[in-house]
């Protein structure tokens, strides 16, 4: 099934690969360095944030929700006074006309001019996060088919959404780096591989979800497995969640939604500069568009808040703004990113995780703003790294694990650079008067267990609580995920095996790691189906 020249593409090359580009697609420039999209003068508004604002500007006498009436001075002193004026001035309810009410309201503009800044046909605005997007993808693509292929290390919303929806899944593993704990992503050969087992298997899967780009930054070749996706007649659900600024600068990766993706997970709060919270899910303009989109359009009624933020979705629409005028701010951001590599690849004392990326075959590209940073020459974990940043330099970093930190850069951000070094080289030097931390190790990841019930009759099926030991063999009736690498390691309805006990526990008993869902700290007890 898989075509040939899908196996490895040049992340240059990749926006080529999707015949269904629109108008304001990224383009080769002539030294096939790829150019960011010329957008159009329409960009320079932001239609909805200019309907709250005039609406605040009118001073307007509300006898409706939210109580405190917009009126910072009588009824929203409380919030003035921690946020300032402007945010209860702002904070509008739903179903006003001249702001979202009607076919062309300021909020569909806002989002039809999102879909234009991400290359997709149809955009939503989230205000419960990528989460929501997840779980609204799911419950879309049950309206396929009740079987979904999933990368191993999606996120647990996900999983939630596989619950509501009663989908089926199969899973395929991403490529793994055992040292740092690092889940990657897919090839098309694997996916293809997965794909083509399941069909011979007699069951054929109808939606597809990978994980692109990964919480480190590396970037699979989301164009191949679109292509592979659609050859087995199977949508594909890209979860971009840390990629929303990818397609607004020459070097960042490409949008998914211009290189084939049916839906995109956006969390467009992380690195494109929305308020938290905040984010979007893109619908592709590909050949499971019409099917899709009022699938994805009920599916949203169900998740989303009949009382949705305005403060919230105006950051998505001026967001959007910023990043398609932002150039320069890009660049300067894309600069410091390159600067703060170049000064810890100077430094003995770290390595960058991420100068190694191109010798793993899944990954294609790497995010720019995005530093994994090796400390292990240190002799203490990146969790006490982390943790000394903040407590002594007030430096806070996105997140760690026993031999690493990452840094993440968000794409509008200017950064100082030499103070960031500065605090990080006092931290390595207090790491140097300290006797050397015990390295952590892990047994190698287990493979998961076989379904032996559908997820959703497991999880809302009658339960026990039983001991670890007593467990294997047993059903899981929860979703449990070691951290790290913060891939599921069980999910309702897999067999517990004696190898993933194992597993969980000596990662839940080590000092630099936890088990998310675990019913206690050391996962002495595991919830069960009752048999």
């Amino acid at each position: 099934m898989l075509l040939q020249d899908s196996r490895f593409v040049d992340p240059q090359d990749q926006t080529a690969r999707h015949a269904g580009v629109r108008d304001s697609q990224a383009t080769e420039g002539q030294s096939g360095r790829r150019v960011a999209p010329n957008f159009g003068p329409e960009h320079e508004r932001a239609p909805y944030a200019e309907a709250l604002q005039r609406f605040a500007d009118s001073e307007p006498r509300s006898f409706m929700v939210p109580g405190h009436g917009n009126d910072p001075a009588h009824g929203g002193v409380h919030l003035a006074e921690l946020f300032g004026d402007r945010v209860p001035e702002l904070d509008v309810p739903l179903m006003l006309p001249g702001i979202d009410l009607g076919d062309d309201s300021p909020l569909v503009q806002a989002q039809r001019l999102a879909a234009d800044a991400w290359g997709a046909k149809r955009t939503w605005f989230l205000t419960n996060g990528a989460s929501q997007a997840n779980r609204t993808a799911a419950i879309a693509v049950r309206g396929l088919g009740e079987r979904i292929m999933i990368q191993r290390s999606m996120h647990s919303s996900l999983t939630d959404g596989v619950l509501l929806a009663g989908l089926l899944p199969a899973f395929v593993s991403p490529n793994i780096d055992e040292h740092h704990g690092i889940a990657h992503g897919l090839t098309p050969e694997k996916l293809d591989e997965a794909l083509t087992r399941e069909a011979e298997a007699g069951r054929p899967v109808s939606s597809v979800l990978v994980v692109s780009p990964s919480y480190f930054g590396s970037t699979a070749d989301v164009a191949g497995l679109a292509e592979v996706a659609h050859a087995h007649d199977a949508a594909i659900i890209v979860d971009g969640a840390w990629g929303a600024h990818f397609g607004f600068h020459p070097d960042l990766p490409e949008s998914p939604a211009r290189l084939g993706a049916d839906l995109v997970v956006s969390s467009t709060h992380k690195l494109a500069g929305s308020l938290t919270q905040s984010a979007m899910l893109h619908l592709g303009d590909t050949r499971f568009a019409e099917q899709l989109e009022p699938l994805v359009a009920r599916a949203y009624s169900m998740t989303a808040s009949t009382s949705m933020s305005g403060i919230l979705m105006g950051s998505l629409d001026v967001a959007r703004r910023a990043l398609v005028q932002g150039g320069e701010q890009i660049q300067g951001a894309v600069d410091a990113a390159e600067q703060l590599r170049e000064r810890l690849r100077e430094d003995p004392r770290f390595t960058v995780i991420s100068d190694r990326f191109p010798e793993y075959r899944d990954i294609v590209a790497t995010d720019a703003l995005r530093i994994p940073v090796d400390v292990t020459a240190l002799g203490q974990s990146g969790h006490w790294v982390r943790s000394r940043m903040m407590e002594a330099h007030d430096t806070y970093l996105e997140m760690s694990t026993a031999t690493s930190v990452v840094l993440v850069v968000g794409a509008l951000r200017t950064v100082d650079v030499d103070r960031f070094m500065r605090d990080l080289g006092a931290v390595a030097d207090e790491a140097a008067t300290l006797p050397a931390a015990d390295a952590i190790a892990f047994p190698p990841l287990p493979e998961a267990g076989e379904l032996r019930m559908r997820p959703r009759e497991a999880f809302f099926g009658e339960s026990d609580v039983v001991a670890a030991g007593a467990a294997v063999g047993r059903i899981s009736a929860d979703t449990l995920a070691a951290y790290p690498p913060g891939i599921p390691n069980l999910l309702p309805g897999e067999a517990i095996t004696a190898e993933t006990v194992a597993f969980l526990q000596a990662v839940a008993t080590s000092p630099t790691g936890y088990v998310r869902g675990a019913l206690d700290a050391e996962v002495a007890t595991l919830r069960v189906v009752r048999e």
